[in-house]
């Protein structure tokens, strides 16, 4: 899939905000209008909102449609919403807005989105697709394609984390390394951050905005209110159009690249020493397995299992303790270890369920 731009301003990063949702008429001019000096690309507002649980504030509607289209002509600001239904989108087109987006809870449905696509067809209308609410990129991907096999070529990725049982730091976990692939695999398609979800708190903001530039993101969806312990939705995660600015002012926007050639040469030759290194974590890795293969030999003749808790307790103690003296992160420490275990096991058990050889007597 080739994509055009959403955004084709040569600014960046680019800058998307506005209210979590359209709560007023009043709130949601004042939020446009407040936000005009900062020369946002795009200003959005959820008009239907797909909460968790029955009973809390599911949006605005039709009249919010209303609200996003006097922006436009009040402030000269383009404007997005999410649609997550067929006739969201043909409402939408009635009220011109300007981009349109699809949330987590419906790309993860490929039903709901193969709608949204039909409704789509034959437009030329931008799109922002949000990652699923899991971790699956080939799910987001998925979805990306269906609006692309709609016609639509203005797309655009947004990274707004992934929800994971048990998570204190984040709302949703950011997993980096997903959104970095999809850039991988689709390097035409422009990806957005939405801090705002992945943190689920404004204390946050500004360090995981940073990071997203840091990774060389395009740019940042944050949800934006002028009061936001007064907000109908999501407040904790909102942040005044002041805090939005001060905010802002302070990110630094990093160089994809430089035409400085030593500094090329520099990079070359420690790239060179990561490469080298690499190469000897795989052959020492290797011989691990062969370690392993070794034990599972043992273990069949012997009729033992496989897993055995003490020892993987032991080996996790030990692990963890080197690694927090080297500096290493547990959270890195223990992803390592558990892949490494896990092809052990594989290793092993290709060892005990070998075909055409006698099962060992009880």
């Amino acid at each position: 899939m080739i994509f055009l731009p959403v955004f084709t301003t040569r600014k960046r990063p680019i800058l998307i905000a506005g209210p979590c949702s359209a709560e007023t008429e009043e709130q949601v001019l004042a939020t446009a209008k407040a936000l005009v000096p900062q020369g946002i690309d795009l200003f959005r507002a959820g008009i239907w909102k797909p909460r968790t649980r029955p009973g809390t504030f599911e949006g605005a509607g039709i009249d919010g449609l209303h609200w996003l289209e006097r922006v436009k002509e009040e402030t000269g600001l383009r404007v997005t919403t999410e649609v997550a239904r067929g006739e969201h989108v043909e409402a939408a087109l009635k009220y011109n807005i300007d981009v349109l987006w699809i949330g987590a809870r419906t790309s993860v449905n490929p039903f709901s989105v193969q709608e949204i696509s039909d409704a789509l067809s034959g437009l030329d209308l931008p799109v922002l697709v949000k990652n699923p609410i899991n971790a699956d990129l080939e799910l987001w991907i998925g979805a990306i394609e269906r609006v692309y096999k709609a016609g639509i070529r203005r797309i655009a990725a947004v990274h707004r984390g992934f929800s994971k049982y048990g998570e204190k730091n984040y709302r949703n976990v950011p997993l980096w390394q997903i959104p970095m692939e999809l850039k991988r695999l689709f390097p035409t398609l422009q990806i957005i951050c939405d801090h705002s979800h992945i943190c689920g708190r404004r204390e946050t903001l500004a360090a995981v905005a940073q990071r997203a530039l840091d990774l060389n993101f395009d740019g940042l969806m944050t949800e934006v209110h002028p009061s936001p312990g007064d907000a109908w939705s999501d407040g904790r995660q909102q942040v005044t159009p002041e805090q939005y600015a001060e905010m802002a002012a302070r990110l630094i926007m990093r160089r994809p690249g430089t035409d400085d050639e030593q500094f090329w040469r520099d990079l070359d030759h420690l790239r060179q020493q990561i490469d080298e290194i690499d190469d000897e974590v795989f052959e020492l890795l290797s011989s691990r397995m062969h370690l392993s293969e070794l034990i599972g030999g043992f273990k069949r003749q012997s009729n033992i299992s496989i897993y055995q808790p003490t020892r993987w307790n032991r080996i996790l103690e030990r692990v963890l303790s080197k690694g927090k003296s080297l500096g290493l992160h547990e959270e890195f420490v223990s992803a390592v270890i558990d892949a490494i275990h896990q092809e052990s096991i594989i290793h092993q058990a290709s060892v005990m369920n070998r075909t055409g050889e006698k099962a060992p007597k009880k």
